[in-house]
């Protein structure tokens, strides 16, 4: 039976109470219906009410979560938390304060609000509202947060602000310390970032697919069971922070009907479904950035050569506010240096700022003020063609790949998302190979016919328009891993594109080659199926691996003999009763990685699929280093005193120390699908991100049938109901059926119904 409540509030209690209410005297209105695990499903008779509904449902799951997220992307940390510590990515706070205080100043904020439109604006205005209400209604009571100072009541620009930090991710976002460090030759060092503090952001740069990789798989009519389409969404994301997703389900009668999940402040659904299609994102390889090598004016380092013309850099004075260690507040300023390009950065050892160069990173996301359209266009989706139709004419996807499937069985893939324009001569003439052989785009700054440039038909100036850029149609099947576009499905490789999008001929990642190594050939797939691939947990790589890896345990080296023995019984699966091999064998590979020449087969280009594979014993040189390799391997994980007889479960955990929960998986760079990433905190892995929503869609001759989880639960708050329960069902590896339906949501038992009415 369910549970009714009607709360009603006027807007004079909000402004008695601190809280601001809207400028306008529109009335707002929303019904939430929670489901079983907490599942909101919203209902408004427009975009206003809709976004109150998604805003008072998110805060009563994550308001403190939103609180401190929206605190970064204002660039007031240091202002609440002092300059110790860091952001929910990584950065320090004063950097992360300084970055976020140039990428959302005022005129960018201003920009991108103008260009909404105005159901985008009611969104935004309403999840303010709605958010503010349930501070209003709660005082934020038995939160983490309740009486903090920075607890504040949200703004409509402060979701843009989240907005603008999304965009920047796999850009100038992973540049930030970068950044900071800039100053010009002669000057001290920057006293916002140190150098180890620089070199640690570009190894985390390199961990980006790693942490927020994904694997997507579209099931079409050719091959799936019952002749419909399927589709399996399982993004890998971060467990805490700004991408912690959140489930929810949307309803405007007559106009919108998405369920599925979104990024905090998000008013829309980013990965969902709907009962005409199903949609699933991965992050691309495409480049969303470039950098430019500065010609330094020899006569004034504050300026650089363009064409033979001197050029002056721009100097940005940015203050920040300071908790102080006395408890006073006081204010730091940092002068931040802008060429034509974008920001100076500077990396030891890598990007110099010098007597002769310098380096600017520019950004193809900056611009992208489409990235909430995009999604709202997609939401409203009610075909794949009006999908594809509507991501090519947006042009807002910031830096993910798109799958998609619907009722009638055909699937898709997309790489089309914000990347910049080259032409072929612009690629021969401009790129610096020193660099591109690190995979690191960068030009020459010192001629402008290296600027980015318009291709005939580009609706957007810079960018590489639509029909230059990967897209695939087909009734078979498609899939993605985080590789290029190019095997998305082997039967018909996508080749030719610019660099910048997506390469050919290069090694396909083992996650992929287990999805593909599951679909080949032309027997039917069911819903149960796709599942298994991700809840099988079986490493891929030891498939490649291990039987060679063993034969160097005949005999056990000396040191390795725990390390043999543990291997030698592991049953390649990181399920929660697997031994800990998977510890040992990922401490090898990555030493392994680094052998030159150590695959027996290495990558071939004519059997993508196969290779590499095995380990070189045959050559000497190799042997010796695999060999001393193991010996690293196993003094590392001893080291960790893990015993022979515990099990993965009682090893890779989350949660707090009094109540922990042993979480299956293992990292995507072994080829485990579910993916796991986990860090050794003194007597345990504790999971940081991977495998978050995951969604299998069955177009059933009875519309969508839906199963799937938010791993990590719907509340980052210990007290609330909703904190673990699916983290649990995900532990038992057990997907419940999504309640789509009016008639499946009335059906809930614990169906609770909230009537938020306010004007």
């Amino acid at each position: 039976m369910s549970k009714t409540f009607r709360l009603a509030a006027v807007a004079g209690s909000l402004l008695a109470a601190g809280l601001p209410a809207l400028a306008y005297g529109a009335e707002l209105e929303a019904q939430i219906r929670w489901t079983r695990y907490g599942i909101p499903h919203i209902q408004a008779r427009d975009e206003l009410g809709l976004g109150y509904g998604i805003g008072y449902a998110y805060a009563r799951d994550n308001a403190c979560l939103l609180a401190e997220e929206v605190l970064t992307a204002r660039g007031e940390r240091s202002r609440y938390f002092g300059v110790d510590g860091k952001s929910s990515a990584g950065i320090g706070n004063l950097p992360s304060d300084f970055f976020y205080t140039w990428l959302n100043d005022n005129e960018s904020l201003r920009r991108m609000r103008s260009a909404q439109p105005q159901p985008i604006r009611d969104l935004l205005d309403g999840y303010a509202a709605g958010y503010n209400r349930w501070l209003w209604d709660t005082q934020a009571a038995g939160t983490q947060c309740a009486g903090k100072a920075w607890l504040r009541p949200l703004e409509a620009d402060d979701l843009l602000r989240l907005t603008r930090r999304l965009l920047v991710q796999a850009g100038a976002g992973q540049f930030a310390e970068a950044m900071m460090a800039a100053t010009p030759p002669g000057q001290a060092t920057s006293s916002v970032v140190k150098d180890g503090e620089v070199l640690a952001a570009m190894e985390r740069r390199q961990r980006f697919h790693q942490n927020h990789g994904s694997n997507a798989v579209a099931v079409g009519s050719e091959r799936s069971m019952d002749g419909n389409g399927l589709l399996l969404a399982n993004p890998h994301f971060p467990w805490f922070g700004a991408l912690r997703f959140y489930q929810m389900h949307l309803t405007i009668p007559g106009q919108l009907d998405v369920m599925g999940a979104s990024l905090p402040g998000m008013p829309l659904v980013n990965i969902g479904f709907s009962k005409d299609v199903a949609w699933s994102h991965t992050v691309d390889t495409s480049s969303h950035f470039t950098l430019y090598r500065l010609d330094l004016d020899p006569q004034d380092p504050h300026s650089y050569r363009v064409d033979g013309q001197s050029r002056p850099l721009k100097e940005i004075t940015l203050r920040v506010r300071v908790l102080e260690p006395n408890g006073r507040v006081g204010t730091r300023s940092h002068t931040l240096y802008e060429s034509e390009y974008g920001p100076l950065l500077s990396v030891p050892g890598k990007f110099p700022w010098n007597g002769n160069e310098a380096f600017a990173v520019r950004d193809a996301n900056l611009g992208n003020d489409r990235v909430l359209q995009q999604w709202y266009a997609i939401d409203h989706a009610r075909s794949l063609d009006e999908l594809r139709d509507s991501v090519e004419r947006v042009q807002g996807i910031p830096w993910v790949n798109t799958l998609a499937t619907d009722a009638a069985g055909k699937v898709l893939y997309l790489n089309q998302s914000v990347v910049p324009y080259l032409s072929q001569q612009q690629l021969a003439d401009c790129v610096l190979p020193e660099f591109q052989k690190q995979g690191l785009p960068v030009l020459q700054g010192g001629r402008r016919a290296c600027n980015w440039s318009s291709a005939p038909g580009a609706r957007h100036a810079g960018l590489t328009p639509p029909e230059q850029m990967p897209s695939l149609t087909r009734e078979d099947f498609v899939q993605n891993s985080n590789d290029s576009a190019w095997m998305s499905n082997p039967a018909q490789p996508l080749t030719g594109f610019s660099p910048l999008v997506s390469r050919d001929s290069v090694p396909v990642s083992a996650r992929a080659r287990f999805a593909l190594e599951r679909l080949k050939g032309d027997g039917k797939i069911g819903p149960d199926d796709l599942q298994k691939m991700v809840t099988d947990n079986r490493v891929h790589v030891a498939d490649m691996l291990l039987d060679d890896l063993l034969q160097l345990c005949k005999p056990a080296p000396a040191g390795t003999e725990a390390a043999c023995a543990t291997l030698g019984s592991w049953d390649r699966h990181v399920n929660l009763d697997s031994n800990p091999g998977f510890a040992y064998f990922q401490a090898f590979v990555a030493r392994f990685l680094k052998i030159d020449g150590g695959w027996r087969l290495p990558f071939d280009p004519k059997l993508p699929l196969a290779t590499p594979s095995g380990i070189a014993l045959d050559k000497p040189q190799v042997r010796q280093q695999a060999q001393q390799a193991l010996v690293a391997a196993a003094q590392e994980i001893d080291g960790r005193k893990i015993q022979a007889d515990e099990k993965w479960g009682e090893l890779q955990l989350t949660g707090d120390q009094t109540n922990p929960l042993g979480i299956p998986g293992g990292t995507g760079n072994e080829g485990v699908y579910n993916a796991i990433t986990s860090e050794w905190q003194g007597d345990h892995y504790r999971v940081l991100s991977g495998s978050s929503y995951i969604q299998l869609v069955d177009f059933t001759a009875d519309g969508p049938k839906a199963r799937g989880l938010l791993a990590f639960s719907q509340s980052s708050e210990p007290g609330s109901p909703h904190h673990r329960d699916q983290t649990e069902l995900f532990a038992r590896q057990q997907w419940p059926e999504l309640p789509f339906t009016d008639e499946q949501i009335k059906a809930d038992p614990e169906l609770k119904v909230m009537e938020l009415r306010e004007r």
